[in-house]
């Protein structure tokens, strides 16, 4: 007794830490998608800013702005998100809304996605993504009810008040986003069983959805066959194949492809995966892969860990940044439809970049107290 009682204050008591690969992966792969948009858009910032630097010095300081966001994430305590997470999800809600009010959201390419503030863009679906993660993986794992109740009372109300404004931006992407990050938080917290249903169910009003704009059928008559209208809707898929093509195996080498010359639209931001393989070919996308499935697998290892709310949130999180990957490489390699989804960490853009790394340090919050006796 007297030799432990000695070494208990000896030893000194181990802080607990979060995994620290759950950051150093997602900064390397930050710093590539750099290099990338650097090497992609030199010949448009030189046109555009008289400087070939602009568009990539944008994206180094969003990555800054997102790494001190991911820390401030971290130094909040989880008690916090969960007495707040209704307020902050509805506030997310208002944002929505606001991106529809003629001076305050901002139009393009037929949708009301952003909000203008001071000459910056800002995309709520963002913040809609990591409040709805947080709020709903509260609401179950805090909640006695079962089975269809649960679905019912829970998953679907935060579900369907998510949703509806994303239907009047339009944002086709951003409710398939949604809907599948929703039932995913279900299936982990109550089972597969009626996010499934739901999932058969929704598909022929989802489809009904596709096919009442013109714009959005010939998006996916593209998916479909993207040379009935090589020059038309089919343009930006036949492209990013040919991307593909062009890189074969080692890629054609940095700097040295030629889809980046006007040719691929959105090379740098939704299409930077088949510039990736164009450049770096093959080898180089199995690299982007890899890496994010060592981060999927830390996740997992963090989440085995947890229980209750804990577990269910970092469920929620990893999920988070997994559909949006799934949803991206799914349009670029053409097996769904375009939806206008970034390839997560490496895509060019403040608002996916600045969220993710919230994501990430709100992730690292809940695996060290998950870690606290």
């Amino acid at each position: 007794m007297r030799d432990e009682a000695l070494l208990s204050r000896e030893t000194p008591a181990v802080r607990p830490q979060a995994d620290p690969f759950l950051w150093i992966i997602p900064l390397l792969l930050a710093i590539f998608g750099i290099l990338m948009i650097f090497s992609l858009t030199s010949h448009t910032s030189l046109e555009e800013y008289g400087s070939p630097f602009t568009l990539g010095m944008k994206q180094v300081h969003w990555l800054l702005v997102g790494i001190a966001g991911m820390l401030v994430m971290y130094m909040i305590p989880l008690s916090f998100w969960k007495k707040s997470s209704g307020a902050i999800w509805f506030f997310s809600l208002v944002l929505l809304v606001l991106t529809l009010i003629p001076g305050i959201g901002v139009k393009a390419g037929g949708a009301r996605r952003w909000i203008g503030f001071a000459g910056l863009r800002f995309q709520p679906i963002e913040f809609l993504n990591l409040a709805l993660a947080v709020h709903l993986s509260r609401l179950l794992a805090t909640s006695e009810k079962r089975g269809l109740s649960a679905f019912l009372t829970i998953t679907v109300p935060v579900l369907f008040l998510s949703v509806i404004p994303l239907l009047f931006q339009p944002n086709m992407g951003g409710t398939i986003l949604i809907f599948t990050l929703s039932m995913a938080i279900h299936v982990q917290s109550r089972g597969w069983s009626w996010p499934f249903i739901a999932g058969a169910a929704g598909f022929p009003f989802f489809f009904m959805f596709i096919i009442r704009e013109g714009y959005r059928l010939r998006r996916y008559i593209a998916f479909l066959d993207p040379w009935e209208q090589p020059m038309d809707s089919g343009f930006q898929v036949i492209q990013g194949l040919v991307a593909f093509s062009n890189g074969g195996l080692f890629g054609v080498g940095v700097g040295k492809g030629l889809q980046k010359l006007n040719y691929l639209p959105a090379a740098h931001t939704d299409y930077i995966f088949a510039t990736v393989g164009e450049e770096f070919g093959f080898i180089g996308t199995f690299f982007i892969l890899f890496f994010f499935l060592l981060w999927t697998m830390r996740a997992c290892s963090a989440y085995k860990n947890a229980e209750g709310f804990r577990a269910t949130l970092i469920w929620a999180l990893t999920v988070s940044v997994l559909i949006p990957l799934f949803i991206n490489l799914g349009g670029v390699l053409k097996l769904m439809p375009l939806t206008g989804i970034p390839l997560p960490f490496i895509s060019y853009g403040g608002s996916s970049l600045l969220f993710m790394w919230a994501k990430i340090g709100l992730l690292m919050r809940v695996c060290r107290e998950a870690s606290l006796p």
